[in-house]
Formats: structure tokens, C-alpha cells, sequence
């Protein structure tokens, strides 16, 4: 199993919504990153990516479908897609992988559905569900009702693609849960467990 970042943009998030208590005033650099699990019969997306972003100065901006082009591979080459949550730049693009099944936690589905096509295959799952053999999306709860992260095992190690319950590595190094929110506690609880040392946090919007 390999996991690809994919990088297609890059902008400015105020630190208050990277940190909490962060500075309003203060603005820090950020990426906007999807990833790609290949397997031997799957091709997998962490996300969909966005081609707009309403409020934000995109800097270097290619998109999702042709940063994924870049890497010769095709929105129809796409078998999954795990959606961590329902914002806009998590779930924008998921109608361009027509072949592939939708995967998004239940509290996430009524508002990511306005960027799933009617006819397509989507599991709702509750809380946790198994992918395919060492990768299970694991709902978190901190950033929005149901965000979820994807858990991945290869080699002996396991790997967290973290969505959005965190930004930059600086949160989990200093222990500083996110600035954006839905429930405090859970996004604390995200950042004292998976900033322990045992995992690889793979990040959305960090280099």
C-alpha cells in the first residue's frame, strides 16, 4: 500500500483558526493537500479537493483533478473516496470520480450531499468503517460533528491522514488543538492522542 500526497494550492489561514487561542490578526501559510492510497486492485482518495475557495488568496493553484494528472492518474482511475467531512474543500470535487464509491460518516452526510451526484455509490457508515484490509476511516468528532480520519497500517507502522482535526504539525508538537472547532473536548482528545508519538500524522494543509 502506497500513500501519495497531492498537492494543488497553497494560501494564508489566520492563526486563530489554526490554534486554539491563536492570533486573528496573524496569518499563517498553509497547503492544500489530497492523498492517494494505491493498493494493488484499489485506488483510494483522501478527500476530494475544491477548485474555488470563497475567502481565500489561493497561491500556486492547479486543482485536484490536474494535480492528480500531474501523477498520470484519472478522475476514473479513482475506486474510493474517503470524504474526512463535508466542507467545501474536503468534498467539492467528489463528482468528478463517477467510478468511485463515496465513503462519509453519517453526521457528514446530509451537508456533503449537495456535492455527490444523485446516481452514485455512497457508503454512510456510523463512527468507523473498514475500508479494505489495514485502512479503516475512524470518526473523530472534533472538527465538525462527524469528521473522521483515515487510519492506515504498512510496515509496522500506522499512518493518520488527520482531515482537518488538525492543520500544522505545530499543533501536535505543542499539543495546541485546533481554533476551528465543532467540539472542543474531542479536537483536545485528537491532539494528546495522536500527537503521543505512536502515529504518523499526515496532514491536509501543512508541507
Amino acid at each position: 500500500m502506497e500513500i501519495i500526497p497531492v498537492k494543488y494550492a497553497e494560501s494564508l489561514l489566520p492563526e486563530s483558526m489554526i490554534f486554539e487561542n491563536g492570533d486573528q490578526n496573524k496569518l499563517r501559510p498553509i497547503v492544500f493537500k489530497i492523498y492517494l492510497i494505491k493498493s494493488e486492485n484499489r485506488n483510494i482518495l483522501v478527500d476530494a479537493g475544491c477548485e474555488t475557495m470563497p475567502g481565500f488568496d489561493m497561491k500556486n493553484f492547479s486543482g485536484p483533478i490536474k494535480a492528480l494528472e500531474k501523477i498520470k492518474v484519472l478522475p476514473d482511475d479513482i475506486t474510493d473516496v474517503i470524504l474526512t467531512h463535508a466542507h467545501h474543500d474536503h468534498a467539492a470535487c467528489a463528482g468528478y470520480f463517477k467510478n468511485a464509491v463515496i465513503h462519509i460518516e453519517k453526521d457528514e452526510y446530509r451537508d456533503a450531499a449537495k456535492y455527490i451526484p444523485a446516481d452514485f455509490k455512497v457508503n454512510v457508515f456510523c463512527d468507523e468503517f473498514t475500508l479494505c484490509e489495514n485502512l479503516r476511516i475512524i470518526k473523530i468528532g472534533g472538527h465538525s460533528k462527524g469528521s473522521c480520519v483515515a487510519e492506515i497500517k504498512k510496515d509496522g507502522a500506522v499512518f493518520i491522514i488527520a482531515g482537518d482535526e488538525c492543520y500544522l504539525r505545530e499543533c501536535l508538537d505543542k499539543k495546541i488543538p485546533t481554533g476551528c472547532s465543532f467540539c472542543p473536548e474531542k479536537s483536545k482528545e485528537f491532539i494528546e492522542k495522536y500527537g503521543s508519538g505512536s502515529y504518523n500524522v499526515l496532514l491536509c494543509h501543512d508541507e
